[in-house]
């Protein structure tokens, strides 16, 4: 998977996949411009592979308003002239309540940001790829895109309709020469994952996260690295017939049956 000279475009850039798979890239000759709101975590993701000898720019940018996505768009291409990859990851879990007790301007927060920001992210760089005639795309879902998840009906939603979105969006543009995908990590070792242990089990952390790593057929979580590897792939030119699909990165979980698993 050689991406020597290819522009790719990240959004979540300081978080634990966004760092990881940027890293991944530009490892492989990318020229990666990644995209935060936080622009510390941003920038230091940014700083990380330039002083590794890679090719790395930062935008901030609010994901869920179109003229700040236009911008980090439009920027990209005025730094490198075309936008190739595009991994459209930023997204944040709200927080673990039930349904009938979940606070609605949270809802709306993570709705904003995990499902119109993906939304956003497909509008305004799917005419870049199409003039360009070529371009892959990579959607972060989840496995709670597929299963219910008590407690996190705002974040199940949103990866419900990410899925949806990345169906639509790859036969929208289907023989045009730009493909749609996404990846469905379950549990993965980020900060994200911290603050849902630590709200399923406030007084012992520790315990909500080996409870959940029990319930993995692997044992573990996976690592930021690994859901790299997919996107990686699925932006790669082996997957030049990949389109309209998602990949699983939960070790074994979707598949072991249980939904006492499926609580992330």
């Amino acid at each position: 998977m050689d991406f020597t000279g290819k522009v790719v475009l990240i959004t979540g850039g300081g978080g634990g996949i966004g760092r990881a798979t940027a890293m991944g890239f530009s490892q492989r000759g990318a020229l990666v411009v990644l995209v935060d709101s936080d622009a510390d975590s941003g920038q230091a993701s940014a700083d990380i592979i330039v002083q590794r000898g890679g090719s790395a720019s930062f935008v901030e940018a609010d994901v869920t308003n179109s003229a700040s996505v236009r911008d980090y768009v439009d920027k990209a291409v005025g730094m490198h002239g075309r936008i190739d990859c595009f991994f459209n990851n930023a997204g944040i879990e709200g927080v673990v309540r039930p349904t009938q007790e979940y606070d609605e301007d949270v809802f709306d927060q993570v709705i904003a940001v995990n499902l119109k920001g993906v939304f956003l992210g497909l509008r305004h760089v799917l005419p870049v790829m199409l003039k360009q005639g070529r371009g892959a795309i990579v959607n972060t879902a989840s496995v709670a895109g597929l299963f219910g998840s008590p407690g996190m009906a705002a974040y199940v939603a949103s990866k419900h309709g990410v899925l949806g979105l990345t169906k639509v969006a790859s036969t929208d543009v289907a023989g045009l020469g730009v493909r749609v995908n996404a990846v469905c990590p379950g549990p993965v070792e980020t900060r994200m994952m911290r603050s849902l242990e630590a709200q399923r089990s406030p007084d012992d952390p520790a315990a909500a996260q080996a409870a959940l790593a029990a319930g993995i057929p692997t044992g573990r979580y996976a690592l930021p690295e690994e859901v790299a590897g997919a996107v990686l792939f699925l932006c790669s030119d082996v997957a030049s017939d990949v389109t309209g699909t998602h990949i699983l990165i939960d070790g074994g979980r979707s598949g072991s049956g249980g939904a006492a698993t499926r609580r992330i």
